[in-house]
């Protein structure tokens, strides 16, 4: 069963730029709510209530509960917007789903075993993680929260595929479906070369052919 995170919000009336700066003076984050061929609503919600739900994957790749004064809405978060240097979280924009239509979705890999791996164990071998996230499709009660790369395995010189992945029942990367050339790698394991700094040259003979006439004859004197 898919866990489910319900988020409380209220709606709004009020409108514009000088109405979304008090409610952030009162510690509260304007946002909409669209789709689902339903009239688009302004809410707000407490700027805490997001902030901690931000620290959780979750709260970006999985089917939410928006609560609005009682009444639960499904949705994603499909946009915001956060301040350049502050922990301030300044709009939210959240897409109604219909629970019988499926949805693509972005939801991070979780890579398990890597340092178990004897690629990781081998000397001069470098593990890359090229892709920390995939888009995947399925109606929302097969959503994975995240999907898990078991890399107890990988050796010295293997390249996982998109392909490769396990899925859920249910679920799958739309991105495999244009062809070969999209089932890029996700995770490579490649052997790099030390450079070894070779000795110097001896520079003897070399200084000693540049020497001028002159100063051989200084050198007698």
């Amino acid at each position: 069963m898919i866990k489910t995170h319900e988020i409380k919000a209220q709606s709004r009336k009020d409108e514009g730029k000088g109405a979304s700066r008090r409610l952030r003076r009162a510690s509260f984050v304007p946002a909409i709510v669209y789709g689902a061929g339903q009239d688009p609503q302004s809410i707000q919600i407490e700027h805490n209530t997001i902030l901690l739900a931000a620290k959780h994957e979750w709260f970006f790749s999985s089917v939410l509960d928006l609560n609005i004064d009682g009444k639960v809405q499904k949705v994603l978060v499909r946009d915001w917007q956060k301040h350049p240097f502050k922990q301030l979280m300044m709009h939210m924009d959240f897409l109604r789903i219909n629970e019988n239509e499926t949805v693509r979705v972005s939801v991070p890999l979780h890579f398990l075993n890597q340092e178990k791996s004897p690629a990781a164990k081998a000397s001069g071998v470098v593990v890359s993680h090229n892709l920390t996230e995939v888009e995947v499709s399925c109606l929302p009660k097969d959503l994975p929260e995240f999907i898990e790369l078991d890399l107890g395995g990988l050796e010295a010189g293997d390249i996982i595929h998109l392909s490769q992945l396990v899925l859920p029942a249910n679920v799958e990367i739309p991105e495999l479906a244009l062809g070969e050339s999209h089932d890029i790698a996700v995770v490579t394991a490649l052997t790099v070369k030390e450079e070894v700094d070779e000795p110097a040259e001896d520079g003897t003979g070399d200084a000693d052919a540049a020497k001028s006439p002159d100063d051989s004859k200084d050198a007698k004197k």
